[in-house]
């Protein structure tokens, strides 16, 4: 199980696997179960933005077991967060923000449950 990370510029928090890209982030989820995934909106102009990797989320049935919402876009977090909101199973868990510096350290330490 794995946790990723999606984000364009950003550093990789330790724990996470970095996906640099829309189609990266994609893979990982398709191809990996994934415990946390953490969102950027903005992905540079080469790139969709966060909401098609949340679309697909939706469309394709590719949850984790959580998702955070890392960008400092207010509307990019705020499309995310109503394309997931409507559709996240039970067994998932949809945070309105980035992940806290707490759980972060967790990751890192190895320490979190999974």
């Amino acid at each position: 199980m794995i946790n990723i990370f999606m984000d364009d510029c950003r550093k990789r928090p330790e724990g996470f696997t970095l996906a640099r890209t829309t189609e990266e982030c994609l893979l990982l989820l398709r191809e990996c179960e994934v415990n946390i995934l953490s969102l950027d909106y903005d992905m540079g102009p080469e790139d969709y933005s966060g909401d098609e990797v949340a679309r697909r989320i939706v469309l394709e049935g590719l949850y984790p077991r959580e998702i955070y919402l890392h960008t400092s876009s207010s509307a990019g977090r705020k499309a995310m967060y109503e394309l997931l909101y409507s559709a996240v199973p039970a067994g998932t868990v949809l945070h309105n923000g980035p992940p806290g510096n707490e759980l972060l350290a967790e990751i890192a330490a190895g320490v979190t449950a999974i």
